[in-house]
C-alpha cells in the first residue's frame, strides 16, 4: 500500500481536491496560529559582544530602500502612462480611419507574386537550398564559438559596421551583442538568398529584394524597446519618462497624420519660409495660375549679360537651394555674377487635376522663359532643370528644337533622367498594381496626391535613415526633432495633379517613352538626338532618386558634342546642394563622354569639394560679357512681392 505523505503540523486538514471543473470555494477551518520560535539562547560572553558593535536594528526602512521605493513607483506610474497614451492614441486614429474608404489591394506593392516567383525559383534547386542551410548553420555555428570565447574572457571578433548599433551599449553587454551579431547574420543571409536567385524576371526579382530589405529592417532589435539597450537605458535612468516624452510624440504624429503615422523629421516650428529658410533677397515679377516668377538682387556691381532661368522640381518647393545664407546655391550663384530667375511652381489643388505635360510645358516653360526675357532684355537665356524639372526643360528643348525656337542658349540638369531604364527602386512604384493605387488616393483627394503620398514612397527607399531612426529617437527614446532646416525642406511637400502625374509614372518610368523618342508633347514628338545646344549634367554617386547610370545614359541620348558630365559625391540631395565653403565630399570630371559611365569613370579626374566652381566656368563661358548688375525691381515687369513669393508658402 502507497505510503500517505505527512502533512506539516502546523498546517490544517484539508479535503482532497476533486479533478474537473472548479466548483464554488468551500467555507475553511479557522487556522491555528503559528507559535513563534524561541531563539536559541547565546552565551552571555557572546550577546554582551554584539551588543557592544552592534547597535539595536531599527525598524524605520532606510534611505537607499525608501530611495529605490519611490524610483519604482515613479517608474511604474511612467509605464502605465505610457501605455493608456499609447492606446488613446490608437483608438482615436482607428476611429478616424473607420469612416475611410478600404484600401484598394491589401497588397498594393504586389509583393505576393514576386515573392511566389522567388520561393518557386528556390523549390525548384533544392541543392541550393541546402546549401543555404548549410551556410546558415555555418555561420551560427561560427557566432557561437565566438560568443564562447567572449565568455571565456576573450576580446569578441569584430561585428560588422552598422550606425544602427554605433552605442557601445550594444558591444557591452553579451546578451545585446549576441542578438545584434544575429540579426545582422540573419538579415545578410536573408538578402543574400533573394539576391542569388536564378530564373525570375529581374523586375519580379527587384521587388522581392526591396520588400525583404524593408522586411529585415524592420525587424531589427533596434527597432524595439525591449531588445534596445539604449531605450532601455533611457528609460531607467528617466524612470520612465523618455518612454511618457515618446508616446507623446507618437500620439502628436499621429493625429498630425490624420489617423496615419506620419512620423516627425524635423521640429517643423522652428522654421518659417522668408523668414530664416529662403531669405534671398529679390522680387516676385510675375504670377499666374501655374508659377510665380522670381529674379533675385544682384550681390556684384556687374552681371553676366545671359541670365539664367531655373526650373526646380514640383514634387518639391525650391528653397532646397536657398535653406541658409552659408548653402544657398541661389546666393553662391548671384555672387558669380549670374543675373537668377527661379520658376516657384503652384502647390496644385483641385482646379489643377487635368494638367498634364502640354500644361506644364506651354504655361510653364514657354512663359517662364518669354517673361524672364522681357525682364532681362536679352534674346536667350541659360536654363536650369533639376530632378523631374529637368526631365520637363529636356522634353522642352527638344519642342523647341522642332519648332527652330533658339531662345535657350544652353541647359544644365541637376539629378535629372531622361532614360528611366535603370531608374532605381523608384522603378518597384509604377506597375500598373500600384499605379491603380494611386490613382485611387488621387481620386480621394479630388484629383491630386497628396504630398504626403510622396514623402512615404521616398522614406521607403532609404527606411532606415528616414523612417527607423526617427522613431527610435522620437518614441523609444523620447527625445524632441531635431531643428534641421534640410528635414524640415523635406516634409515641406507638395501635392501633384493627378493627369501630370499618371502621365509621368506611365510614359517616363512604365515606358520610357522620352528615351525611346515616343513621347508626344505640346502635339510633337520629342526628339532629344534633335538638341545639339551646349548641355552640362550633373549627376551623384549615391543617389538612390537619379541613379548616377540613369543620369548618364540620358546625357547619351542628346545629339550636340558640347556636352558634359560631372558626377558628384553623397547623394540626391547633398551631393547637389554642397557649397564650395563647405569643403565637404569630392567630384570627378571627364572632358570625353564614352559609351558607359565605367569607361567614363576609367578616365575621370578626382577632385577634392564642390563641384559648383567647375560648373560656374562652364556657365560662365556662355553668359555673354559683363553688363551693369540688374536690379528687379527697375525691369519691364513690376515687383509683385518680395521673394520667396506666395506660392512656396501654400501647405499640402
Amino acid at each position: 500500500m502507497a505510503r500517505t505523505p505527512k502533512t506539516p503540523t502546523d498546517a490544517p486538514d484539508r479535503p482532497a481536491r476533486k479533478a474537473g471543473r472548479p466548483t464554488s470555494a468551500k467555507p475553511r477551518p479557522p487556522r491555528q496560529p503559528r507559535q513563534p520560535r524561541q531563539p536559541k539562547s547565546k552565551p552571555a560572553e557572546t550577546r554582551e559582544a554584539v551588543s557592544e558593535t552592534h547597535a539595536e536594528p531599527t525598524l524605520e526602512p532606510t534611505a537607499a530602500t525608501s530611495n529605490q521605493a519611490e524610483v519604482i513607483e515613479t517608474l511604474s506610474m511612467n509605464l502605465a502612462k505610457a501605455a493608456m497614451m499609447a492606446q488613446s492614441a490608437i483608438a482615436e486614429a482607428a476611429l478616424t480611419q473607420a469612416d475611410r474608404p478600404a484600401a484598394l489591394s491589401a497588397d498594393p506593392f504586389n509583393v505576393a507574386p514576386a515573392m511566389t516567383s522567388v520561393m518557386t525559383s528556390l523549390a525548384a534547386q533544392p541543392d541550393k537550398m541546402i546549401q543555404a542551410q548549410a551556410d546558415l548553420f555555418g555561420r551560427y555555428m561560427q557566432l557561437w564559438s565566438s560568443t564562447a570565447r567572449q565568455a571565456a574572457g576573450e576580446a569578441p571578433d569584430p561585428a560588422p559596421v552598422d550606425k544602427r548599433f554605433k552605442d557601445p551599449a550594444w558591444s557591452e553587454n553579451p546578451m545585446f551583442d549576441m542578438m545584434r551579431r544575429s540579426y545582422l547574420l540573419t538579415s545578410d543571409w536573408m538578402n543574400g538568398l533573394i539576391a542569388g536567385v536564378e530564373d525570375v524576371d529581374p523586375t519580379l526579382k527587384r521587388r522581392a529584394q526591396f520588400f525583404t530589405r524593408l522586411l529585415t529592417d524592420a525587424f531589427s532589435p533596434s527597432n524595439f524597446l525591449a531588445s534596445n539597450p539604449v531605450a532601455l537605458k533611457a528609460l531607467a535612468e528617466t524612470s520612465g519618462e523618455s518612454l511618457v516624452k515618446g508616446m507623446q510624440n507618437f500620439a502628436a504624429d499621429l493625429e498630425r497624420g490624420g489617423g496615419s503615422l506620419r512620423i516627425s523629421q524635423a521640429d517643423y516650428g522652428k522654421f518659417v519660409v522668408g523668414e530664416n529658410v529662403a531669405t534671398a533677397p529679390g522680387q516676385v515679377v510675375w504670377r499666374d495660375e501655374l508659377f510665380e516668377l522670381i529674379q533675385y538682387a544682384p550681390t556684384t556691381e556687374t552681371q553676366h549679360e545671359i541670365p539664367l532661368l531655373i526650373f526646380p522640381p514640383w514634387i518639391n518647393k525650391f528653397y532646397i537651394m536657398d535653406l541658409q545664407p552659408a548653402n544657398s546655391l541661389i546666393r553662391w550663384l548671384s555672387a558669380q555674377g549670374f543675373t537668377v530667375f527661379v520658376c516657384s511652381w503652384v502647390n496644385p489643388d483641385k482646379d489643377k487635376a487635368g494638367f498634364g505635360f502640354d500644361d506644364y510645358l506651354e504655361k510653364g516653360i514657354y512663359r517662364a522663359v518669354e517673361k524672364t526675357l522681357e525682364q532681362a532684355g536679352t534674346k536667350q537665356l541659360n536654363a536650369v532643370g533639376y530632378c523631374i524639372g529637368g526631365t520637363l526643360l529636356g522634353a522642352g528643348l527638344a519642342h523647341m528644337t522642332a519648332k527652330g525656337d533658339k531662345r535657350i542658349a544652353s541647359g544644365t540638369f541637376f539629378a535629372a533622367q531622361h532614360d528611366f531604364a535603370e531608374a532605381g527602386d523608384l522603378l518597384l512604384f509604377t506597375d500598373e498594381h500600384w499605379i491603380a493605387e494611386i490613382e485611387r488616393q488621387m481620386d480621394a483627394a479630388g484629383g491630386v496626391l497628396p504630398g504626403a503620398a510622396m514623402a512615404e514612397t521616398f522614406n521607403a527607399l532609404r527606411s532606415n535613415d528616414l523612417i527607423w531612426s526617427f522613431f527610435i529617437s522620437n518614441y523609444l527614446l523620447g527625445k524632441d526633432p531635431p531643428a534641421f532646416d534640410l528635414l524640415f525642406w523635406n516634409a515641406d511637400q507638395t501635392r501633384m495633379p493627378k493627369t501630370l502625374h499618371l502621365d509621368y509614372l506611365r510614359q517616363m518610368y512604365g515606358a520610357n517613352a522620352l528615351a525611346k523618342g515616343q513621347f508626344e508633347i505640346g502635339g510633337l514628338t520629342a526628339d532629344l538626338s534633335k538638341v545639339e545646344i551646349p548641355l552640362y549634367f550633373q549627376a551623384s554617386r549615391e543617389d538612390h532618386i537619379a541613379p548616377m547610370n540613369s543620369v548618364y545614359r540620358s546625357a547619351k541620348l542628346f545629339g550636340g558634342e558640347d556636352v558634359t558630365f560631372t558626377l558628384a559625391g553623397s547623394g540626391h540631395i547633398a551631393g547637389v546642394i554642397n557649397a564650395p565653403a563647405a569643403k565637404k565630399y569630392q567630384h570627378w570630371t571627364n572632358p570625353a563622354l564614352p559609351a558607359t559611365l565605367a569607361e567614363w569613370q576609367a578616365d575621370a579626374v578626382e577632385h577634392p569639394g564642390s563641384w559648383w566652381e567647375h560648373w560656374s566656368a562652364w556657365l560662365g563661358a556662355r553668359s555673354g560679357q559683363q553688363i551693369p548688375a540688374r536690379d528687379p525691381a527697375k525691369g519691364l515687369l513690376k515687383p509683385i512681392e518680395p521673394a520667396p513669393g506666395s506660392y512656396v508658402k501654400v501647405k499640402s
